[in-house]
């Protein structure tokens, strides 16, 4: 009788950041998920705490300690979401791996429609909110507006409205890790690795417990890193924007200057158009030293080489029981 073949491990992939207050329901999720994939899948799932200042890694620990399927990583202090995801990733040991949020917004079930997909030969599957509930129209309009500006801009294929719920195969997730810059935008560095992809649309629900940790400014800085790690669009802004200021007043020169030869106006010294003239190009020269600036800040973070992350703890299964000895007696008899 032929041996059976080993089960491909899919690995799951969570950030943690202060989720204390709706643990019980991920854990309950997972293990739910692990059940409706034992059947077909070795399942491990790689839980990352944030430097949470609740008891979430608490939490871990004795999820860790109570369940063989879960390995926890406590890192030294928050590094923001996009890092602890990359710790995550680096952990993992699957042949597909998959990375869903722990607030429970992205259901556990999508996750066998991509598998499916991963099965039929895709190498990235993106999972595509159709719809978001429970969230802000201006967290909605803002999203929208970004997620196009930054497809328009960039050089990432990821569809749009695809956030970090994915699965990656093995040979896209090993690509993925040879990218170390700083400023991490992971879900324009899966865009841009190609490999076959599949899309999985589902509707994303509102968050079970607690506070969303993404405010307002986290959203920008995050935004910022993709438009700025994936364009040199905005560096050039500053030559469109001298090229149509500097086109206006010279218009305005060739309009005073026909005014004065042709129809003989007097042109009477004036602070308006001096105060203008002055004002827009100050703007442009300011906001040109900017955009610089945050280009040149970003190197300076590349050279210096610094790891992305400093692990403080681990959570690892339980040890499985020690066998008897063949003969019955006591070990080390």
């Amino acid at each position: 009788m032929a041996d059976e073949q080993p089960k491909p491990t899919v690995s799951i992939v969570i950030p943690c950041y202060n989720e204390e207050e709706g643990f019980s329901r991920l854990r309950a999720a997972l293990k739910d998920l692990v059940g409706s994939l034992a059947p077909r899948y070795e399942t491990e799932i790689i839980l990352v705490d944030d430097g949470s200042r609740d008891k979430t890694w608490a939490e871990i620990q004795n999820f860790a300690a109570t369940d063989n399927h879960v390995r926890g990583i406590a890192l030294s202090r928050n590094f923001g979401h996009q890092v602890a995801l990359t710790c995550g990733y680096d952990m993992a040991a699957g042949d597909a791996v998959v990375c869903m949020d722990a607030d429970l917004q992205d259901p556990p079930e999508a996750i066998l429609e991509m598998l499916k997909k991963w099965e039929e030969g895709a190498d990235i599957v993106y999972g595509v909110r159709s719809c978001r509930e429970g969230e802000t129209s201006l967290k909605l309009v803002t999203a929208a507006l970004f997620y196009r500006l930054f497809h328009a801009l960039g050089r990432s294929q990821a569809p749009l409205d695809s956030g970090d719920f994915r699965l990656l195969s093995r040979r896209a997730l090993d690509a993925l890790r040879r990218m170390r810059e700083q400023h991490r935008y992971v879900r324009g560095m899966v865009g841009w690795l190609g490999f076959n992809t599949a899309v999985v649309e589902y509707e994303r629900q509102p968050r079970v417990a607690g506070q969303t940790k993404y405010s307002y400014l986290r959203m920008l800085a995050l935004a910022l890193d993709g438009l700025v790690s994936f364009s040199s669009f905005p560096l050039r802004c500053s030559y469109i924007f001298a090229f149509v200021f500097s086109l206006s007043v010279l218009v305005y020169l060739l309009y005073s200057l026909i005014a004065h030869v042709f129809f003989g106006a007097q042109l009477v010294p004036g602070w308006t158009s001096l105060l203008l003239t002055t004002t827009i190009f100050g703007f442009l020269n300011l906001l040109s030293l900017g955009l610089i600036g945050e280009y040149i800040g970003r190197i300076y973070d590349e050279i210096k080489g610094r790891p992305l992350y400093l692990i403080k703890d681990l959570a690892t299964p339980p040890l499985p029981p020690a066998e008897p000895p063949p003969s019955g007696r006591p070990a080390g008899q």
